[in-house]
């Protein structure tokens, strides 16, 4: 029995330290030099709230906006109201979820393709007509609007009266309107009046020549699926291709003058909050010089240099990590350029939405082997597919 219970204990002690979280290591002073780099406009902050799926499809949209218009001067590049699209999703989130009896996920998150859809259904709004801010605050903070709209949905779902009033609906939208103001049905930009569709036509936005790319093995490549995630609680469709395909897809898109809005996980040790998105082995340890070094010492007075290794993701990689939850739908953010360090490695440049954040004021420098590794989709305006993808998928 002693011998058991010293055994348990060994056991437990073992998982306890097994379980303790990886600390990412000293990443090296890299020095970026950008290679290609596509219009963005102005880093935002989501700040408190969960609609990074909101500011990074907007500012994907925006920077489309540019390319279709073809606007150079980055003082009269768009600035559109993430907030006018959450409003809209949100509430037909609320109508979705009551439909289906509260069988639905009710939440903050959501992602491109919800964009999307509100700019294909209801238009596009400047900023300056819709800012989100109703309840008192500069930024976003909207737990107690998140937790006031699901509590609402929920007592609706329940069916209290056993019927439906005609007022729950008219109710709900009040309570958005409150938090994020009401969506405007008119505006005047440039001296000229639009309707929220009426802008997005005048921008050039056709919503049908936009695409979303995927690669997971448990559907067949070259169809569509509905990402298997909570927050495509529409359950729009995306492509599926191979890894290597959508990898070429997105150099296509960058060096060709596209961005990307791109849904990747972020809870990887790699993706570090100082503009790092490194595809770490968490399993290999962290070299600071050379063998040399290791015997003699480092020259005086320079550090050694630190040698980061990346794990090389696979097909097969991408999909352990899918099914077993490893990588999910954490973040979305904006893919615009490429990069290379001092030692001439190349990077995608990311746009997020945490504010002027971290060493390169809200941009991330992502490795190729992060971006393969820990990309769940990516979306794109359909010329930016190379034709012979393009043709596998029947797009023209």
């Amino acid at each position: 029995m002693k011998k058991l219970l010293i055994f348990i204990a060994l056991g437990i002690s073992a998982l306890t330290v097994s379980a303790q979280p990886r600390i990412a290591p000293k990443m090296p002073d890299y020095q970026f030099t950008t290679v290609k780099a596509n219009p963005i406009t102005p880093v935002k902050n989501q700040f408190r709230s969960g609609t990074c799926w909101a500011y990074s499809a907007i500012g994907f949209f925006e920077s489309e906006a540019i390319r279709l218009g073809k606007i150079t001067d980055s003082l009269k590049y768009p600035d559109f109201s993430e907030f006018y699209v959450v409003s809209n999703s949100y509430y037909e989130r609320g109508i979705k979820y009551v439909r289906l009896d509260g069988n639905l996920t009710f939440g903050a998150g959501s992602e491109a393709d919800d964009v999307l859809d509100i700019i294909r259904d209801y238009g596009i709004v400047p900023q300056s007509e819709m800012t989100g801010m109703n309840y008192g605050t500069e930024l976003p903070v909207q737990a107690e609007l998140d937790a006031v709209l699901e509590a609402f949905v929920k007592v609706i779902a329940k069916n209290p009266n056993k019927t439906l009033s005609t007022a729950w609906t008219r109710a709900y939208k009040a309570i958005i309107d409150e938090y994020l103001g009401k969506c405007p049905e008119s505006f005047v930009v440039d001296g000229k009046e639009f309707t929220p569709k009426s802008y997005r036509d005048a921008l050039k936005i056709n919503p049908a020549d936009y695409v979303t790319l995927t690669s997971y093995t448990h559907h067949p490549f070259y169809t569509k699926f509905a990402i298997e995630v909570c927050d495509n609680w529409r359950g729009d469709l995306a492509w599926n291709v191979p890894i290597d395909e959508l990898m070429t897809v997105l150099d296509n898109a960058i060096n060709n003058g596209y961005t990307a809005a791109w849904g990747a996980d972020v809870s990887h040790p790699g993706f570090t909050r100082n503009g790092l998105a490194i595809n770490l082995d968490t399993k290999a340890p962290v070299s600071s010089g050379s063998d040399q070094e290791h015997w003699v010492g480092k020259e005086e007075g320079k550090p050694a240099p630190v040698i980061v290794k990346e794990i090389e993701p696979t097909q097969e990689s991408r999909q352990i990590d899918f099914d077993n939850k490893t990588v999910t739908d954490d973040h979305g953010m904006q893919i615009y350029g490429i990069a290379k360090d001092q030692d001439g490695k190349k990077y995608f440049m990311v746009k997020n939405s945490w504010g002027e954040s971290g060493k390169y004021k809200g941009i991330w420098y992502a490795t190729e082997s992060f971006v393969k590794g820990q990309t769940l989709d990516i979306m794109v305006h359909k010329d930016a597919i190379p034709k012979d993808i393009k043709a596998k998928l029947g797009i023209k």
